[in-house]
């Protein structure tokens, strides 16, 4: 039977694709299912952090290896979806010499995706595009899809409040030493007014380093709920419901305030995409375990919305 599901899957070959914008040149990558048909596409978009485009994160000199983004570009494919998907401005190939990181904004990453949706409904092949942003990249697809033309977007693992009040819930709920919670939050709370922060704690400097501040204040306020009601074109809501750092209230809070989209729970998928249990040291042992496939629901749901849009 798998090597019938293999033998029918669609070939699919991939082409560097780039971005100049001024000084700075962003990379990604297009999988285009092989032939001359018309098909539908997706740019997909990773979520908060140092992410490339495979959904793999670089912190310091470690690599939380996963492929999550790879692996879903690689389903998509499978049914005949197209995708494009980029590393970050700053992060992977689309790395910046000397990148001044005080003078990025939420709304750079908004615009950055913007040109890709652009870039991808250029190709003679594509017939409609989709936004897929997971984590903060689902409202960072929310956001540019004011801004391009697209046939729907799609949310996966994506906030249903402010950034400030999701990062609160992942202090206390194991993500931080309990000493470091009430400086955290005091942090918080300063940039959340729009306020900079001298001198943050040093155990707290990879999170709230002084170069990071003015993104953290164009971000932290947003309302992603409010802004996925602004939509007028299909959406999608993806959770898993083994997620530690996204909850199904956050997809819950996101359905409430967009009542015609469609609301699929993944059971026992995690923020990564993969199948995991609640236990923590087991979940988070995933993000670093490229061999695991998708969790099983997610690929049907996402092909399943695209392949309806119009």
């Amino acid at each position: 039977m798998a090597s019938l599901l293999a033998s029918s899957a669609i070939a699919a070959t991939p082409r560097e694709v780039t971005i100049v914008d001024g000084a700075v040149t962003l990379h990604g990558t297009i999988l285009l299912p092989d032939g001359d048909a018309k098909v539908p596409g997706v740019v997909l978009i990773a979520g908060s952090g140092p992410t490339d485009r495979d959904g793999n994160s670089h912190i310091r000199s470690q690599t939380l290896q996963n492929n999550s983004l790879k692996l879903l570009a690689e389903g998509l494919a499978a049914r005949g979806i197209a995708s494009l998907r980029y590393d970050k401005r700053g992060i992977g190939e689309s790395k910046v010499v000397n990148l001044d990181e005080s003078t990025l904004r939420f709304g750079t990453y908004v615009a950055d995706a913007a040109k890709w949706a652009a870039t991808l409904a250029a190709d003679p092949r594509i017939s409609r595009v989709v936004l897929i942003g997971h984590s903060e990249g689902a409202l960072i697809a929310t956001m540019a899809a004011e801004k391009a033309t697209v046939a729907g977007v799609v949310s996966i693992s994506g906030a249903g409040e402010p950034a400030s009040a999701v990062l609160r819930r992942q202090f206390h709920a194991g993500a931080m030493p309990a000493a470091l919670i009430a400086p955290a939050e005091a942090t918080l709370d300063s940039l959340s007014a729009g306020k900079l922060v001298a001198a943050p704690p040093p155990e707290l400097l990879v999170l709230f380093r002084p170069s990071v501040q003015p993104y953290l204040i164009s971000w932290l306020p947003l309302d992603p709920a409010a802004e996925l009601a602004k939509l007028n074109v299909p959406v999608l809501i993806v959770q898993g419901a083994t997620d530690l750092q996204i909850s199904k209230r956050d997809a819950g809070l996101l359905a409430a305030a967009k009542p015609d989209a469609k609301l699929v729970i993944v059971p026992g998928m995690n923020h990564v995409l993969k199948t995991a249990p609640l236990d923590r040291a087991a979940n988070v042992a995933t993000y670093s375990d490229p061999s695991l496939p998708l969790a099983p629901g997610l690929l049907d749901a996402v092909a399943g919305f695209v392949e309806a849009t119009k």
